[in-house]
């Protein structure tokens, strides 16, 4: 461990291991600060039994919900955060989802930012993630100053069946953008790579990409194993000192910026944890806006079964539908984002259901997976809290009037495409669906937590660069908005005095 850091990350996700990378060739000496460990390669990294029959990875961990019940929240602590185990979908946010958007259950607040601020850094972020796509077949694909860096991962027979399929019902499927190297995936393994852990390369996670290219640099170190339990601040209200256990040893450091990348749930619980005397409801905490408006996606999963049409494809995650993402409610309100899911097998379908494994493999075998998206819309009383040392998240789900109006729209997409049973199921809060907004950006400092830069309000020398920072949750996968955010607060970084 160098003795004196100029820059502290806490994180090593999505956030925290992009900011590195972005300052990585600044010279400054940055340590990065991970609570679990890196993931090894083994049998159960491919195995759907382990995964999501026996849990193997999920962490042995306990929140409280809203009513003071004990769950398991599924969040994983390894090096790269959740992108070791996300969906690789690296898509931007809609240019329109950056001002306040009408939807069925409310409206949204908007960005302190427009699109086209953060679109250099959407490039940028897309070039580095290596992401696979195309432009001109998504009706509300934003403006692009560039193009993809690779072409789409190729549909499977099944799926460019199911394309040709939704386009002569009407609809306009188009090329998810996907930082997966398929045939390196494919190498190590015949799986989906949708919530499977990234132990190859072949997935473009925070770790394989943003870690591994900021720790080429000899001024960047990673601490693995190394669990913050509360920061400090001085009477100047800067950031003083980071307090840790590495292998359960108490430690002390300090640096001139100090960056939180814990994610949504974790960064608020620190900012929480470090209150003081001078700050009594939590550093960061002026404006009593951390821990609120906590968003988590509202998702189902929709499968299209006809019992004399096998889908046969291996990972299938190659689609989306973005017909309804602007409009389609009964007053032109957005409904949001429909994708694939990576396949399901039999195994995956009992875990989840009390259908019977053979009956389960029977459907599986016999249908398409998708997923539908929709924005949950931020609300101050949806949030995470502290119950002496115990995570409270209550989050109160908005929109479900629009999301069910999404999924009645695909339903019947697939039933006219020509898959006569449809099925859907909702996701719940043990499933961490893209969780967000405990730590708000916005201009107003008695309003929101971070500026613009993601430098919080009320500590010059403190930043938060993770999806706790984002105003609203949109209705896509969030993770190249975050990497976009943590380089535009990398840029920002690399051009302050480290006293400032």
């Amino acid at each position: 461990m160098m003795p004196q850091p100029d820059v502290i990350i806490i994180g090593s996700g999505m956030g925290g291991a992009t900011l590195a990378a972005a300052l990585a060739p600044t010279g400054r000496r940055i340590l990065i600060l991970e609570r679990g460990h890196r993931l090894e390669h083994s049998p159960e990294a491919r195995s759907d039994e382990a995964i999501f029959g026996r849990g193997h990875f999920r962490p042995q961990e306990e929140w409280l919900d809203g009513e003071g019940k004990p769950f398991n929240p599924g969040n994983y602590y390894h090096a790269g955060g959740n992108s070791k185990f996300y969906g690789a979908v690296l898509i931007r946010y809609r240019r329109e989802d950056f001002a306040p958007l009408r939807h069925m259950g409310g409206t949204t607040p908007g960005w302190p930012m427009s699109y086209d601020e953060l679109e250099s850094f959407y490039q940028e972020a897309e070039r580095m993630f290596e992401v696979r796509g195309a432009l001109g077949e998504d009706p509300t694909e934003p403006p692009h100053s560039g193009t993809y860096p690779y072409p789409p991962v190729p549909d499977e027979p099944s799926i460019a069946d199911l394309r040709a399929r939704l386009r002569r019902a009407g609809a306009h499927p188009s090329p998810l953008p996907l930082g997966v190297d398929i045939d390196h995936w494919l190498r190590h393994g015949r799986t989906p790579w949708d919530a499977f852990p990234d132990t190859c390369g072949g997935k473009k996670d925070a770790e394989t990409v943003s870690l591994a290219y900021a720790l080429q640099y000899p001024n960047v170190s990673f601490v693995e194993n190394a669990r913050v339990r509360r920061l400090r601040a001085g009477a100047d209200g800067r950031i003083e000192a980071v307090e840790f256990d590495r292998n359960g040893i108490p430690e002390t450091l300090s640096a001139p910026v100090i960056v939180l990348a814990a994610g949504a749930v974790n960064s608020a619980v620190l900012l929480l944890a470090s209150a003081d005397e001078r700050h009594p409801t939590g550093l960061a905490n002026r404006s009593d806006q951390v821990g609120r408006n906590f968003m988590n996606h509202n998702l189902s999963a929709v499968l299209g079964v006809h019992p004399l049409r096998r889908n046969d494809s291996i990972y299938q995650k190659t689609i989306q539908v973005n017909d309804w993402y602007l409009t389609g409610g009964p007053n032109g309100q957005p409904l949001g984002n429909i994708q694939m899911l990576g396949k399901i097998s039999g195994t995956i379908l009992a875990s989840d259901t009390p259908i019977p494994k053979p009956i389960a493999r029977w459907v599986a075998d016999h249908s398409v997976h998708l997923l539908a998206m929709s924005e949950d819309l931020p609300n101050p009383e949806s949030r995470v809290t502290l119950r002496g040392d115990r995570i409270m998240l209550d989050w109160k789900r908005s929109n479900w009037e629009g999301h069910l109006a999404l999924v009645a729209k695909m339903k019947a997409l697939l039933r006219k495409a020509g898959w006569p049973v449809v099925l859907s199921k909702a996701f719940d809060r043990r499933t961490p669906s893209h969780q967000c907004g405990t730590a708000r950006m916005g201009r107003d400092p008695e309003a929101s937590v971070v500026d613009p830069f993601c430098r919080t309000h009320n500590h010059p020398n403190l930043f938060v660069v993770d999806a706790s920072v984002l105003p609203t949750s949109a209705a896509v996968n969030p993770a190249l908005t975050i990497a976009a955010l943590a380089l535009r607060a990398g840029a920002h970084i690399a051009q302050r005095d480290l006293a400032a």
